[in-house]
């Protein structure tokens, strides 16, 4: 079963004091691209968080963040008293050059300038960091399980594609010996044209036929094409990560059936084929979100 790169997950919960909330949210990338957004006490656990998220994601566009809300009656801000009296020091001398008296409105411009307010950021207790940490394993498994089931869906588009695919091989058996009728009545209508009457060595004539026959042949390419559709479905049901796999395989298709249309020299097979092309199409851009 394929897996999707895109996901979401989250988590809140409290601790102590604190009410803690967990987003993580996936998109596709060719590689594992994490991008985390912390509070500052919780910095120190940041390579913790980036290995863990790359154990459980393994690839994707990730975006992390941790947001907290203080239930508590305390404030992190602290007002700092000494800076604060330093300025008003060097107002109050300032006031007094000017012959001004300095009042109450001093104090609110003081407390607009910088450093005049603090914050304060506590230890992260081990503890908490514990409680953060299981709830961070089970947000990366709701992701996870949201990748699982957008996987399902893509899984059954693929699908229908792939047998798309095979269906229009074939529908394009009637057509492939009426094709090969065409291409002889081309080349003996253009012998007659030439006017030789029948002055042509008609063993050469056989034995290049057939080697032309042979150049337009596409069965050789059909098989290909059947065994690499039948390889792409035993490989999505694989439990490993296959998007880079799937990828590969995708290619080989597309080689099979761009072939196809080089030796088509047939309307309706050439149709056909542009409908292989509009399917297998289909069939990259959802292989782009696999896992």
């Amino acid at each position: 079963m394929i897996r999707s790169m895109t996901g979401f997950g989250k988590a809140e919960f409290e601790v102590g004091n604190k009410k803690i909330t967990l987003e993580i949210k996936s998109l596709n990338s060719k590689q594992l691209d994490i991008n985390t957004r912390v509070p500052a006490m919780y910095r120190e656990k940041d390579l913790e968080i980036r290995k863990l998220i790359s154990e459980m994601v393994i690839r994707g566009k990730v975006d992390f963040a941790i947001y907290l809300d203080n239930l508590g009656t305390e404030s992190t801000s602290r007002v700092n008293a000494a800076i604060i009296k330093d300025y008003y020091k060097q107002l109050k001398t300032v006031y007094k050059e000017l012959g001004l008296e300095i009042n109450e409105d001093a104090m609110q411009s003081i407390m607009r300038l910088p450093e005049t307010v603090k914050m304060v950021y506590d230890e992260l207790d081990e503890t908490e960091w514990l409680v953060v940490r299981q709830n961070l394993v089970t947000t990366l498994e709701e992701l996870n399980r949201f990748r699982d089931q957008e996987g399902l869906s893509l899984q059954v588009d693929i699908v229908n594609s792939i047998q798309n695919i095979l269906d229009l091989l074939k529908q394009a058996e009637p057509f492939e010996n009426q094709r090969m009728e065409n291409v002889k009545a081309k080349i003996m209508d253009s012998l007659d044209a030439l006017q030789l009457n029948g002055n042509i060595d008609k063993n050469r004539f056989e034995q290049e036929l057939i080697y032309y026959m042979e150049k337009l042949d596409i069965n050789e390419e059909k098989v290909r094409l059947a065994n690499h559709c039948s390889y792409f479905t035993e490989t999505m049901n694989e439990s490993e990560p296959s998007g880079r796999k799937l990828g590969f395989i995708a290619q080989e298709i597309g080689r099979e059936i761009n072939t196809l249309g080089s030796k088509a020299n047939e309307s309706n097979l050439q149709r056909i084929v542009v409908q292989m092309k509009d399917n297998l199409e289909k069939i990259k851009e959802q292989v782009l979100n696999v896992l």
